[in-house]
């Protein structure tokens, strides 16, 4: 694993955009994606970090950790469901099939937890109580385990997600029925194994966010991030009841104490200006997405230091 000094002399080389000589070019939170206009897009995972709908900054090799955490698991899932996944050609990039993107993002969820609007704590705190096919009793800790896991699904919408229950999904045409039954169980099913798989490596995968997309010949498949500390929260498992019991926030491994420093320090989703997050909690988040990488592959990460440009042009033209 890098020290805590190459982390921080790698911040002023974070990769926070991308302009290759490709068509359709589409800048989102934190991927660039080229529509190749032959059925394939490039997706380019950046070291731009993201959180409460804005740009909060850049994390070293963060884009390398969440696209090879990416492949990870899209291997080792696809006994569950098929996903798009063409090939890796650089750390950093991924060529996948090209699909209709299914406008809902299927939340799921293992625990009382959560800083953002749409977090299920923030909402029970509010005084709801019901989500989904779940209604939860009063005086719950936070963090606390659900009684089950439970999909909280959003819209995918350009300014601010919105929760959405299933029956609204069905009536306001953003799924149809078979979509939605197929989707929600596949969720369900791949959050069922991501969280045994992370309990073997002494992990709590908390929550996590699905995307599907239809290709042209109709399968719905896996798209996107799976399991990563961009899409998912992580806790370490052994020190979990101990924290809890103390009332304790748990030992998170993943961008959720990132997210507080800014929570803690201004409104992130009303002031104009955010405060810069300091080299040493950039290099800290840094760390943290590399030990889960660590943690969850066995691998050892190495930086593809390979120039992105050429080796993906090159990657495309064989």
């Amino acid at each position: 694993m890098l020290d805590r000094q190459q982390l921080l002399d790698a911040i002023p080389h974070c990769l926070t955009t991308t302009n290759l000589p490709l068509p359709g070019k589409y800048p989102g939170k934190v991927r660039d994606t080229y529509d190749l206009n032959d059925g394939r897009l490039l997706l380019i995972t950046t070291d731009r970090q993201s959180g409460f709908d804005r740009m909060l900054g850049a994390i070293p090799y963060k884009g390398q950790v969440l696209n090879r955490t990416s492949l990870h698991w899209f291997e080792a899932t696809k006994h569950i469901v098929d996903n798009h996944v063409l090939s890796s050609p650089h750390a950093n990039a991924l060529l996948a099939r090209k699909c209709r993107v299914l406008p809902i993002e299927f939340v799921v969820r293992g625990y009382l937890t959560g800083s953002t609007d749409t977090a299920i704590w923030t909402q029970y705190s509010a005084g709801q109580r019901t989500f989904g096919d779940l209604t939860l009793a009063d005086g719950l800790r936070k963090n606390a385990k659900l009684p089950h896991n439970l999909i909280t699904p959003t819209t995918k919408e350009i300014t601010h997600d919105r929760p959405i229950t299933p029956e609204e999904i069905i009536a306001e045409k953003w799924l149809t029925a078979d979509e939605w039954a197929f989707t929600s169980s596949k969720a369900l099913a791949l959050f069922s194994f991501g969280q045994q798989l992370a309990a073997q490596r002494g992990l709590i995968l908390v929550d996590t966010k699905y995307e599907f997309g239809v290709t042209p010949e109709g399968e719905i498949l896996l798209i996107d991030e799976v399991h990563t500390p961009d899409s998912s929260r992580y806790w370490l498992a052994d020190s979990y009841e101990t924290r809890l019991a103390a009332q304790q926030e748990p030992e998170m491994i993943d961008k959720e104490f990132f997210r507080l420093w800014f929570r803690e320090r201004c409104d992130p989703y009303k002031d104009a200006v955010l405060p810069t997050a300091p080299p040493e909690l950039i290099a800290e988040l840094a760390s943290r997405y590399i030990q889960l990488y660590e943690r969850i592959t066995g691998n050892t990460f190495t930086p593809d230091l390979r120039s992105l440009e050429p080796t993906l042009l090159k990657a495309l033209a064989a």
